[in-house]
């Protein structure tokens, strides 16, 4: 027995060793699932999230010539987190002092906010839409080095728009039940909306290279817009309104060859990052696409492009004026009562001949008429992707009388929106054809990306007549009552068009409203740009010296922008 002590340590050891052994068996392989979940749990949480919103950009289209490529960018609608500071008054001791240091980190008096302490025990708001630096000042209160109990800083994701309110309406905005509303936030809301998911969290060192388990942010959206181009277009709209005390309007410019929009600009305009200020909400509503309008005489190239494409006359044919025209128990006279007498069809657009356009419709069956009202996009909407788009349907004058079709001809009992005007209007920069509008370049998700294909209609007219009537436009600008718009050494296309303003309701017009726009492209042998101006209610009396000095500024900006070369030497001309 003489070892009986280093026995018994022996048999103690192998004893612990067993034991070890098999609990280490059942922790990792007999426990090892349990176990596992058990330290995954120490390890990794989950949440419910949701993904961030969407961003909107534009870019510039220097360097393209209006066609998309990769200029400089500008954010129009980035996400930013908006703080508020709120209050359980039941929590602070010193109210006093509370409200003081609050008062000056806020900008408030320190009695407005004692009074909030004062409508609730539980729970109260003190300020929303913090600064960045009013909210730094809140999160650092405190008193004798202690942050100050029962006061709170509360966040919530939201949208900003860096530009203000540039292209207001276009954009529309991210509205405080957490929807989007208006223009591209309203149309795209789905699209631009974050998902909600399920996230893993990861604890600990590991959190560091914590990556989502599914993309749920929402998609980012670039816009045809040139910040340029509608910055200088909203920029004459308001000069517009101090000059000649226009009450509304917009100016749209496009690519005629694909229907890419450029600006969609409107006056009056609003801040969008405070829209909830506004008290009138008509401002929000986007006159291009939302608002019907008779345009008057930039209506009568398509009735002589009507007559024309029906073999009716040619660009020799002659009219004699003789100032008004009877139709049953109706007259219709020109501007002012003026008589022109003989003219070739040129002259028709070129003096803005009412009674002109009214032979010409008369050449034409009202069917015909009707009929090309349809291949022009008269009878629907653009499909431009902005909420809230209106169509004409013009079913009053499909079913009217010879009156209705020959005031038609000159653009009076005849209704649409501006960007359906600019659309029907590039039948002439792009030889017969017409291109659907469109606002949006692409649509971003990740490393996916959905890029918007041009679509062009068919033939509507012929080249010839296309061309026929370009020519005709050209003479307008060059020697007729839009040579306002000419610019030396460069060939323009337009035409004018003074609009009575039709009662809402009722028949007939009001004697003291118009509506005065221009429409035309450049370079008219080679057009890059399409530009319309509509002003509505100007104190000047005729578009001559409204809306066509703004289409020559504009146009001379996009020429010298876009660096596009002369048509011929002014010099030699």
């Amino acid at each position: 027995m003489k070892y009986w002590r280093l026995t018994l340590l022996l048999c103690l050891f192998f004893i612990a060793a067993i034991g070890i052994v098999g609990r280490l068996f059942y922790l990792q392989v007999a426990g090892h699932k349990f176990y596992s979940a058990l330290a995954l749990g120490q390890q990794v949480g989950f949440a419910e999230v949701e993904g961030a919103r969407g961003e909107v950009f534009s870019e510039n289209s220097r360097e393209s010539h209006g066609a998309a490529n990769t200029g400089e960018l500008k954010s129009l609608a980035i996400n930013k987190d908006n703080w508020l500071v709120s209050a359980v008054p039941k929590k602070i001791k010193d109210k006093e002092t509370a409200a003081t240091l609050l008062a000056a980190a806020i900008g408030q008096s320190a009695e407005s906010i004692l009074e909030k302490f004062g409508k609730s025990d539980s729970y109260v708001i003190i300020k929303k839409d913090l600064t960045d630096e009013q909210m730094l000042a809140v999160r650092d209160l405190k008193v004798d080095g202690i942050p100050i109990d029962g006061v709170s800083l509360e966040s919530s994701s939201g949208v900003y728009y860096p530009q203000g309110g540039l292209a207001a309406q276009v954009i529309g905005f991210f509205g405080g039940n957490q929807k989007g509303q208006y223009g591209i936030e309203g149309y795209y809301d789905e699209i631009l909306r974050g998902k909600q998911g399920v996230q893993e969290q990861k604890k600990g060192l590991d959190a560091i290279d914590m990556t989502p388990t599914a993309d749920l942010d929402g998609s980012d959206i670039y816009l045809t817009l040139d910040y340029n181009i509608q910055f200088q277009a909203e920029a004459l709209l308001k000069e517009a309104h101090e000059k000649i005390d226009i009450e509304s309007g917009q100016i749209i410019v496009m690519k005629p060859d694909s229907g890419r929009i450029l600006a969609l600009a409107n006056y009056p305009l609003f801040d969008l990052n405070n829209y909830s200020k506004q008290t009138n909400l008509g401002i929000f509503q986007n006159g291009a696409i939302q608002k019907l309008f008779e345009p008057g005489s930039v209506f009568k190239p398509f009735t002589m492009a009507m007559a024309l494409q029906e073999k009716k006359i040619t660009p020799e044919s002659t009219f004699t004026d003789t100032g008004s025209v009877k139709i049953g128990p109706d007259t219709v006279s020109n501007f002012n009562h003026e008589k022109y007498g003989l003219q070739k069809m040129s002259g028709i657009l070129e003096k803005s001949i009412n009674t002109g356009a009214v032979y010409l419709s008369q050449l034409i069956a009202h069917e015909t008429f009707a009929n090309y009202l349809d291949a022009l996009g008269f009878d629907d909407k653009t499909g431009v992707a902005l909420q809230g788009e209106v169509g004409s349907q013009n079913n009053l004058l499909k079913n009217g009388s010879a009156f209705g079709f020959a005031t038609a001809s000159f653009g009076q009992g005849i209704e649409m929106t501006p960007l359906q005007l600019v659309r029907a209007f590039s039948v002439f920069a792009n030889g017969g054809k017409i291109p659907k509008p469109y606002i949006v370049e692409k649509i971003v998700h990740g490393a996916e990306q959905e890029v918007t294909k041009p679509v062009i209609s068919g033939q509507v007219i012929s080249p010839q007549t296309a061309s026929q009537v370009t020519t005709m436009l050209i003479n307008v600008v060059d020697r007729g009552f839009g040579d306002g718009a000419k610019i030396p050494g460069y060939y323009l296309a337009g035409k004018t068009g003074t609009a009575e303003v039709a009662f809402e309701g009722k028949k007939g017009y009001y004697t003291d409203r118009t509506i005065q726009s221009f429409i035309g492209f450049g370079p008219a042998l080679k057009p890059e740009f399409l530009i319309l101006v509509k002003l509505d209610n100007p104190k000047v009396p005729k578009s001559a010296l409204s809306a066509v000095p703004i289409f020559k500024k504009l146009s001379q900006y996009i020429i010298n922008y876009w660096q596009i070369p002369p048509d011929y030497d002014v010099a030699s001309k």
